[in-house]
């Protein structure tokens, strides 16, 4: 994919060598392919039993370290079921979402990321501290942020609220209208995690910053205040995370233009 990275392209080039590995491993009976994701492949394949199955290989890069840790802390309750693992080959099989609808399309999704995000907060130990993300997030990430009054608000944000948390929970710092899918075994399951541990505060970001949600200054501060009144949250707190995380994640992004604006709205509710 143009404007990725030497390695990914490198690694696109070879993962059928690791899908063949992974089906013979598992003994799998591979189906169609998802759409590729930014740093992986999803494939829908079938355990020797018939159980419905989802095999996924990623890039390896560091957001996607621990998913498989947490996806196991989980043990299914909120999230799919981590069937099995290969870390050496950062291949995972996991339970399949049928039908699979992304939650954007629901029509109260706040209030199923109400409910769900309180089954998510786990013990954190273990897991990447979000005061080690943010000093990277400093270090490499909003060097590269052109516009000085975003860099500089996110930074300003950082090292105001790392020193200052809450109690660390297990965070899923990617959970936006389409990493949670329609299912079987529940109505509602999250997928794909990037795990921290930090404070739960922190955990609203990427749901203040899902555009499939609404992408409007109103819709933005209408899930910024609902989200952080029901779940008994810091609305500053929450607002100045979702300001930090989403600059520092905005390069390389298909959606920069959306995210950033989405940010200028919130420094306006300054």
């Amino acid at each position: 994919m143009a404007g990725q990275p030497v390695e990914i392209t490198l690694w696109r080039a070879n993962v059928h060598e690791l899908l063949a590995e992974c089906v013979e491993q598992w003994a799998l009976r591979l189906g169609e392919p998802y759409a590729p994701g930014a740093v992986g492949h999803v494939f829908r394949a079938e355990l020797p039993d018939g159980t419905r199955a989802v095999l996924k290989l990623s890039w390896p890069h560091r957001e996607e370290e621990q998913e498989a840790d947490a996806l196991e802390r989980w043990g299914g309750d909120g999230a799919v079921r981590l069937y099995a693992r290969d870390d050496e080959r950062h291949a995972l099989l996991l339970e399949r979402c049928e039908p699979g609808t992304f939650l954007s399309h629901e029509r109260d999704p706040l209030g199923v990321l109400i409910e769900l995000l309180p089954r998510l907060w786990r013990n954190g130990e273990g897991f990447r501290p979000l005061a080690e993300e943010a000093d990277f997030w400093l270090e490499h990430d909003l060097a590269e942020v052109p516009d000085p009054r975003l860099r500089e608000a996110a930074a300003h944000y950082l090292r105001e609220l790392v020193p200052t948390q809450g109690e660390q929970v297990l965070l899923h710092r990617d959970l936006h209208g389409e990493n949670v899918l329609a299912a079987e075994r529940e109505p509602w399951l999250a997928i794909d995690p990037k795990p921290l541990a930090g404070e739960r505060d922190f955990a609203v970001a990427p749901i203040v910053r899902s555009f499939e949600l609404g992408h409007s200054k109103r819709d933005t501060l209408y899930r910024l205040d609902r989200l952080t009144a029901e779940l008994g949250l810091d609305r500053e707190r929450a607002r100045g995370w979702t300001i930090a995380q989403t600059v520092a994640w905005s390069g390389g992004s298909d959606y920069i233009e959306a995210h950033l604006e989405m940010v200028r709205w919130l420094l306006e509710d300054a």
